[in-house]
């Protein structure tokens, strides 16, 4: 990667067009060929960019450029597309290369999986007495989160969601559905399980008896102890 912090002006063609006039902004050229205009505001945005494939050539100023301070041009040319990025550079503040290679890309937390598997580590938390049958109980229509048993030994499929909404409250209507119809398992009775429901999930599932739980992430991790806390 390419970092260029640099006095400059920037001019977009392509499907429209758009000026950057002259100022100091960060210029990065990633490995991948793609080059961003940053300044020191807009947060993560860059205020343009060139995406690959894409092909990047430095040349020197014509004569009348040299006369206006340009010392030096970026052109950025998109791979088979009209869309041009030039960027002029009038003064380079700081010039550097760093090899970051491979990158392993992010590793979530607090997904579903995670969710279901510290779930299903405390079990209690859908109720004393409440007891782990397994995860990912197979079924016709896929996989229900986790099947358990409550304190009168009945069973309980759970749908594990971070946010709660309607798509997961039919999504488990449909495994009640299919289970109820196995005698070995009737009656099943249904727990939404999220972080967040949104309100009109918990309207619809309590309307067709099925429990919400709020999941609290931290307490599940044992990061936060919710009884010490005052609130």
């Amino acid at each position: 990667m390419r970092l260029v912090i640099a006095r400059c002006s920037v001019d977009y063609d392509g499907r429209l067009t758009a000026h950057l006039p002259l100022a100091t902004r960060l210029l990065v050229v990633k490995a991948d060929g793609s080059v961003l205009v940053h300044s020191d505001g807009g947060s993560y945005k860059p205020l343009n960019w060139m995406s690959p494939p894409c092909a990047m050539t430095e040349v020197r100023p014509d004569e009348t450029q040299a006369a206006a301070g340009v010392i030096a041009l970026w052109h950025v040319q998109r791979a088979r597309a009209e869309d041009r990025l030039t960027i002029a550079i009038h003064e380079v503040l700081h010039d550097s290369t760093h090899e970051l290679g491979i990158d392993p890309g992010l590793v979530k937390d607090g997904v579903e999986a995670h969710l279901q598997k510290l779930l299903a580590e405390h079990i209690h938390t859908l109720g004393e007495g409440y007891s782990l049958v397994r995860r990912e109980y197979l079924t016709a229509i896929g996989p229900v989160d986790i099947l358990a048993r409550d304190p009168a030994g009945a069973s309980v499929a759970v749908e594990i969601k971070r946010r709660g909404e309607i798509d997961g409250v039919e999504q488990l209507t449909r495994y009640l559905e299919l289970l109820n119809r196995d005698p070995h398992l009737a009656p099943v009775t249904g727990v939404l399980a999220a972080q967040q429901i949104k309100p009109q999930a918990r309207t619809l599932a309590e309307d067709r008896g099925i429990r919400c739980v709020v999941l609290d992430y931290d307490a599940l991790k044992g990061t936060d102890d919710t009884q010490s806390r005052l609130f």
